[in-house]
């Protein structure tokens, strides 16, 4: 952690997560670089329209006004964008008054190499590509889904995580997919004593425990863990959260049922979930973060001839 963050929970967040900038990313992918600089130029004092990750910003960066003192949260505009044409996005964070001061401006270039340098425990992003390179550097990562903003006025932010792959590691999720349910049904049952590996979102979970620790019991953050996994296969899950010292406030362990309407009901704020069909089903209801890692995002065999 960079000098001077001290214990901070540290978020960083592409401008095209926080804002939504499809008018503008549309003319920089048709008409090009110099006719996307000139728009954004043109358009510096019009306010961006919150994007998907707009509402979990906001609620994260107001636990600081619950806390008081000196801020335990800290979020980082991260962009391809030049400081130039990034100014329209400056000027919206203002307008909204969002608690951000600190950006890496990159003029076209991927800001990924600066999340490690500034310390982040989450990068979220639209780019795949810049979410694949901060996984590979082990920073807790996930490429924002399409999905409607999601703007209410409740104080409280919920937390959603998928298990395998995402809070753990893919171990027991590869033997499911080269052995199939039974032989993975059987392999947890024989482990169930012994903790999982943690995943890319373990320290993140566990520098998110700290903020809710300081926050009190009544406190306005809640975690869940939202898994295709069921009975015999949760004991391990259990005793792993139990061996990390980590406490999960809900536990659904879905057998493989759709996530997306159990995550609507808890009224989550974010999920992140390493598969694609999960992550489409849960965008239809909120902001949704895929996290491509593990076996289900590793290429395919070619089977061609």
């Amino acid at each position: 952690m960079p000098k001077g963050f001290g214990d901070k929970l540290v978020v960083s967040i592409s401008s095209r997560a926080l804002f939504d900038l499809s008018d503008s990313h549309d003319i920089y992918e048709n008409q090009g670089l110099d006719a996307f600089s000139r728009y954004q130029v043109e358009h510096e004092n019009d306010v961006l329209k919150p994007g998907g990750a707009f509402s979990f910003v906001k609620k994260l960066l107001s636990l600081n006004d619950i806390l008081g003192g000196e801020p335990r949260v800290e979020v980082i505009l991260l962009s391809r964008n030049s400081a130039d044409t990034g100014l329209r996005v400056f000027n919206s964070i203002e307008h909204y008054g969002l608690g951000i001061s600190r950006a890496a401006f990159c003029g076209g270039n991927s800001p990924y190499q600066y999340v490690s340098a500034f310390g982040c425990h989450l990068f979220l992003s639209t780019d795949a590509s810049d979410v694949r390179s901060a996984l590979g550097n082990g920073v807790a990562a996930a490429t924002l889904m399409s999905s409607a903003p999601n703007i209410d006025d409740r104080e409280e932010i919920r937390f959603a995580f998928d298990g395998d792959a995402v809070l753990f590691s893919d171990e027991a999720e590869r033997i499911y997919k080269s052995e199939g349910l039974g032989a993975f049904t059987e392999h947890e049952k024989a482990a169930a004593k012994k903790p999982l590996p943690g995943g890319p979102f373990k320290d993140f979970l566990r520098a998110l425990q700290g903020l809710q620790h300081d926050l009190g019991d009544d406190g306005p953050i809640r975690t869940a863990l939202v898994t295709a996994r069921s009975a015999p296969a949760h004991e391990r899950v259990i005793r792993t959260l139990r061996a990390w010292d980590v406490r999960i406030d809900e536990s659904l362990f879905l057998g493989g049922l759709e996530k997306g309407v159990f995550l609507k009901a808890y009224g989550a704020d974010v999920f992140f979930d390493d598969q694609t069909t999960h992550c489409d089903s849960a965008s239809e209801h909120v902001a949704t973060g895929h996290v491509p890692h593990g076996i289900a995002n590793e290429p395919k065999p070619d089977k061609s001839v």
